[in-house]
């Protein structure tokens, strides 16, 4: 059994591989997890989650790794979680993003984890939640969560974050055809990244005229900002920090911050209930009072909701 209280303590401390071990525990649905989860509560709700989306392609990690820069200037602790397409072999993160961002990987004030999403859609991993909270009791300020390469409606990032940003670059096709839907409707702050190539005025352009078409906003409402950067050369990151310090002062002084962590946290209780749930329903897959239930239903004795109650008044008694 793992000395949780010593782990945890190790971790406030900034240990590496201390903060690593939690986070494997997290990933790995441990046993003592909910020791785990019970420890960190008190010394979580500090650090500014800012999640990170947009098409693959369009520079997320190496927009990220810009932003670990900028913000360790500015004296910060930063967390970065990664989250990778899951192998199809071993069930590991597939890409790596640590790969891209080996600039911090001395830095004892930036931690950087790649987590597979293991076959969970939403652009994030399962186990993400409880990631961000081991980030957060860790002493980091700043977590930057990076979601894989995203389509339209995989916009779960939104629900993990305090401020979203949505990437997109020039010469991707139809840029705002890929950010359409929902996912142009998640973004507090718009990146045109690459935006020395050709093509990018017109991107921020169109976006802007996209978003001028949504749903109406008042005097004092948030209109989420459009900036260009160059994320291989650092250009226009320091603006993009701005716009985060911006949306970030709007959200507290609105009260939005905190609507926004308190959704935050009813869906985590939602979803460890429903996943509870679901594990014990799984246990009666095979029961005789589900095969009973079954039988009735195909006979007609029984309609299928009123066995579907039954059913599950017999699981949480």
């Amino acid at each position: 059994m793992i000395d949780v209280p010593t782990l945890v303590a190790q971790a406030r401390e900034g240990r590496p591989r201390a903060v690593a071990r939690l986070i494997s525990l997290v990933e790995g649905a441990s046993p003592q997890l909910r020791e785990v989860m019970a420890a960190l509560a008190p010394l979580t709700g500090r650090a500014y989650v800012v999640g990170l989306t947009g098409s693959p392609g369009v520079g997320k990690s190496t927009s990220t790794s810009a932003l670990v820069t900028a913000y360790r200037r500015l004296g910060k602790r930063v967390g970065v979680l990664a989250v990778d397409p899951s192998s199809p072999f071993s069930g590991g993160a597939l890409l790596g993003d640590r790969v891209r961002m080996q600039e911090h990987a001395t830095d004892p004030e930036v931690f950087i984890r790649s987590m597979a999403t293991r076959g969970h859609l939403g652009g994030l991993a399962w186990s993400a939640p409880q990631a961000i909270r081991v980030l957060d009791a860790a002493g980091c300020e700043v977590i930057l969560v990076e979601t894989v390469g995203v389509g339209q409606s995989e916009v779960e990032i939104a629900a993990q974050a305090d401020t979203t940003i949505v990437l997109l670059a020039p010469g991707m096709g139809d840029g705002i055809q890929a950010a359409k839907a929902g996912i142009l409707e998640i973004g507090d702050v718009y990146v045109v990244n690459k935006a020395d190539r050709d093509g990018a005025d017109a991107t921020a352009r169109e976006l802007n005229h996209m978003l001028g078409l949504g749903e109406a906003r008042g005097a004092g409402d948030w209109r989420p900002p459009i900036v260009k950067t160059v994320a291989a050369k650092h250009e226009g990151v320091d603006e993009v920090v701005e716009a985060l310090e911006k949306h970030h002062a709007w959200m507290s002084e609105h009260g939005e911050l905190a609507a926004r962590r308190l959704r935050r946290a009813a869906q985590e209780v939602e979803t460890i209930a429903v996943t509870a749930l679901r594990e014990r329903f799984a246990d009666v897959h095979g029961d005789k009072h589900l095969a009973a239930l079954a039988q009735k239903v195909a006979e007609g004795e029984l309609d299928p909701y009123t066995a579907a109650d039954d059913l599950i008044a017999a699981v949480t008694s």
